[in-house]
């Protein structure tokens, strides 16, 4: 077989309206009901006439499969045509067409028996003569008709209506003036043109054109406009019809050599491409590349808005019961839309800073209690600054203070960009984002799409920090009304207990008597008023005496009230005095160490450590236990009525935090689930409360 340049360029032709047919039927299935009635014929008879291509290529213009498939896309076309009647109803106006419809479709079904009766009768010259000379001459009525069909559908049509039809009737015209052309010389000549056959295919690339251009036709201009989906879509499918074509280039040339090391030669190369093939396109970053090159050089933009305001409706929506929390969800809204893998979310402390709230995908990376400083959150809420950290390490950014961004971050080369979330302008949060597989600078486009983005999830998590906050002074609403009767009815039982003791020692008899009634008596009230201080102190925050608390033996005494049970283990003793109430601190230092112990196995010990930092001492109490989520600390931990213990009250972490408050202190918390929890307690050393609240008060002058 010899490999002419015609040849070749047929078979190029049909490789390339092959392709164009399919792409621009992928993109049509979609739109059927918002392009009009005869989308979908036009989709299949597209599908069909890309199948017809592809098997010219593979088994032949004179093969009985392919003669079929030509016949059943003819239908096809035929069928869009009736369809195109449709636009403005003139098929049920107009009652010739559906009979002609019927006519040329039973001609096109009579060619169809005849290719059966052909591939029967191959060989047999008179046959074979007979069945082409009617096969040419059902072929010229069906054209024909066809042809008159389209004139009828233009010629008829309102001026408005030939503003939509003009496109698809000179596409359907192509098709059958092409084949009407090749009948008619296959009638006079008594044989099929096989070079007029073999250049069909320019005529279908002709219809796929003028398709096309009539369906993104835009307000009387041409202007191209295909979605991402397409675009993507339509390059995959150019690049699968390349290496189609480079196969059976390839194919036809190793055929023309010949000889048994060709078949062997052609083998490799189609395993080898088949390994290449298998090998790149499942590659993330190589499809990350094709998006950001086909997004850079086809678009005007470089995000389709419409379905990433989809994408993110249906992320930040998800109320199944397995979905993830809202705040992972946030994160994982703005990731989708940069096509970073994972992120974080930090919110707001009571001290101003920014602290961990959420993760999304990234569980490696180290987070310290204090994310970000006051001042760094200070600077993303009055600037509204959307921080690309490439650029900062790289020194194009300027104005940026250190305190926005922290060591932690710069050292992490995975940590890409930092996105506010502002809500009434106050920050909300600040989302973490790690860098995508294909590394980009943030543009302007990027900055304005976050920025929206950023507001939106800002309502969202206030939206929700408003109903967390209805529900828990709901909750002590209920807590302080059963509070006030228990109360009233213990301070009752209080006075009468007291008055029947007054009593007693007045009117008793007997001195024994009186002895035991009295030490009942006395004993009983006393724990009642004991009682009675206890649920008071709730509401007086540090109304005790304060005295000079040695911290290193208060953790001593804490660690030896548990010598018994567990492992409580006072690392340093480094001497630290402080100001404060000693029984308050007691019993907040008890219930943490408590917590650490239960998280814990019975082997695990607990760690106490004090240090002086500054003007603070600073009290950790570290264990090694189940740890705990960025989501239980948040919701959780420091909430009131909310405790993972059968019988407890979840209001002993809200105490001991408000305890240590109230002597001027903070109460942090670092967790990790799986690997345990670390407490810290600052408390201002002794003689440092002025000189520290002089400092915060300057602090807050200058800002």
């Amino acid at each position: 077989m010899t490999l002419t340049p015609i040849f070749a360029l047929t078979q190029l032709l049909h490789l390339i309206a092959a392709v164009a047919s399919l792409a621009l039927a992928g993109w049509l299935l979609p739109r059927g009901r918002e392009r009009g009635p005869a989308i979908t014929a036009a989709a299949i008879a597209l599908v069909l006439s890309s199948a017809w291509a592809l098997s010219v290529v593979g088994l032949g213009i004179m093969a009985p499969v392919t003669g079929g498939l030509l016949s059943l896309s003819y239908l096809a076309w035929l069928w869009m045509l009736y369809r195109l009647f449709a636009h403005d109803e003139r098929d049920k106006s107009v009652r010739p067409i559906r009979p002609v419809i019927f006519a040329l479709a039973f001609v096109e079904m009579l060619r169809l028996a005849l290719i059966v009766g052909q591939a029967q009768y191959a060989g047999v010259v008179p046959a074979e003569a007979l069945i082409l000379r009617f096969s040419v001459t059902f072929r010229l009525l069906f054209c024909v008709g066809a042809l008159v069909l389209v004139h009828n559908l233009y010629a008829g049509a309102s001026a408005q209506a030939r503003e939509a039809l003009r496109w698809p009737a000179a596409a359907l015209a192509a098709i059958w003036l092409y084949d009407l052309n090749l009948s008619t010389v296959a009638y006079l000549g008594g044989e099929i043109p096989l070079t007029l056959t073999a250049f069909r295919a320019a005529a279908l690339l002709v219809c796929v054109g003028l398709l096309a251009g009539g369906l993104i036709r835009k307000s009387g201009s041409l202007r191209f406009s295909p979605s991402r989906s397409f675009a993507f879509q339509s390059f995959s499918l150019l690049v699968i019809g390349a290496y189609l074509m480079i196969m059976v280039l390839v194919a036809q040339g190793l055929a023309y050599v010949g000889s048994d090391l060709a078949r062997f030669v052609q083998l490799g190369f189609l395993v080898m491409a088949t390994a290449a093939i298998l090998t790149i396109l499942p590659s993330r970053r190589l499809r990350g590349w094709l998006r950001v090159t086909l997004s850079k050089h086809l678009f005007q933009h470089r995000y389709d808005y419409r379905t990433e305001w989809l994408r993110f409706t249906d992320t930040i929506g998800r109320a199944a019961p397995t979905a993830a929390p809202l705040r992972e969800r946030v994160v994982q809204s703005v990731a989708d839309i940069t096509d970073s893998p994972c992120g974080l979310l930090l919110t707001p402390r009571e001290d101003g800073g920014l602290g961990l709230d959420a993760r999304w995908q990234w569980p490696a990376i180290e987070v310290p209690a204090e994310a970000i400083e006051a001042e760094g959150a200070s600077f993303f809420e009055n600037s509204q600054f959307i921080l690309d950290l490439d650029d900062l390490r790289a020194g194009r950014l300027t104005g940026v203070p250190d305190a926005a961004s922290p060591a932690w971050l710069m050292e992490e080369q995975s940590v890409w960009a930092l996105v506010p979330l502002l809500h009434f302008e106050r920050l909300v949060g600040v989302v973490v984002l790690a860098r995508p597989p294909v590394t980009r600078r943030l543009d302007w486009e990027d900055f304005d799409l976050l920025r929206v983005v950023g507001r939106q999830l800002a309502s969202y998590l206030a939206e929700q920090g408003s109903q967390d906050a209805l529900g828990e002074a709901q909750r002590f609403d209920e807590f302080n009304r059963r509070i006030a009767f228990v109360m009233h009815d213990i301070k009752n039982l209080a006075s009468q207990l007291s008055l029947l003791a007054s009593n007693a020692e007045k009117h008793a008899d007997k001195p024994e008597f009186r002895a035991d009634m009295l030490v009942t008596l006395r004993n009983s009230s006393d724990k009642l008023q004991a009682l009675l201080a206890r649920l008071g102190r709730y509401g007086r925050q540090g109304g005790e005496a304060r005295v000079e608390i040695p911290v290193e033996r208060l953790l001593a005494d804490v660690a030896a009230r548990f010598a018994n049970r567990s492992q409580v283990v006072q690392v340093k003793r480094e001497p630290c005095t402080i100001v404060g109430d000693r029984e308050a601190l007691e019993q907040a230092l008890v219930h943490l160490v408590q917590n650490a112990i239960d998280a814990s196995e019975d082997t695990s010990p607990v760690f106490l450590d004090i240090r002086r930092e500054a003007t603070d001492a600073v009290i950790e109490i570290v264990d090694s236990g189940c740890g705990m989520s960025p989501e239980f600390v948040r919701t959780r931990l420091f909430k009131p009525f909310h405790s993972s213990k059968p019988s407890g009250f979840g209001i002993g972490a809200f105490e001991a935090r408000e305890l240590i408050r109230a002597m001027g202190g903070t109460l942090d918390v670092e967790s990790r689930e799986g690997l345990g929890t670390r407490f810290l307690v600052h408390l201002p050393l002794a003689g440092m409360e002025a000189l520290k609240r002089s400092i915060m008060n300057k602090d807050s002058e200058v800002a």
